[in-house]
């Protein structure tokens, strides 16, 4: 999955556009739910080298947020690696370029999930009751 791809699922599936609150940085990309505002995915420009690849080559990687009950369910293997730069314990970096498309918008939604405010859904099913 390109950067353009990964930018465009977004939008159109959960109509969320990059933000890019870091000053001077105009490539790491936040996206965030609108609602209360957190982070579902960040992509980067980082090295391969980062990830133990024996090459300088930048990618455009993506950190995602995972229910703890996902964790070691894909590997390296698959493209998917630790969190470069954020905690290892609740996220994971997918390298866009190795990752086959479906699994990207499948680690997406999970994400996008684990992230959701579950207080304001929770208020909305007492209601109903």
């Amino acid at each position: 999955m390109t950067r353009q791809e990964f930018l465009a699922h977004c939008l159109d599936t959960y109509g969320t556009e990059a933000d890019y609150p870091f000053d001077e940085d105009f490539e790491t990309a936040v996206f965030r739910h609108k609602n209360n505002r957190k982070w579902y995915a960040i992509m980067m420009h980082v090295s391969r080298r980062k990830f133990g690849f024996a090459s300088d080559e930048i990618i455009d990687v993506v950190n995602l947020k995972l229910p703890t009950e996902m964790f070691g369910s894909f590997g390296t293997a698959d493209g998917v690696y630790p969190a470069y730069h954020m905690n290892k314990v609740h996220w994971i970096s997918v390298l866009l370029p190795d990752v086959k498309p479906d699994l990207v918008d499948f680690l997406v939604e999970a994400s996008y999930d684990a992230t959701r405010d579950k207080r304001k859904e929770a208020s909305r099913v007492r209601k109903l009751r």
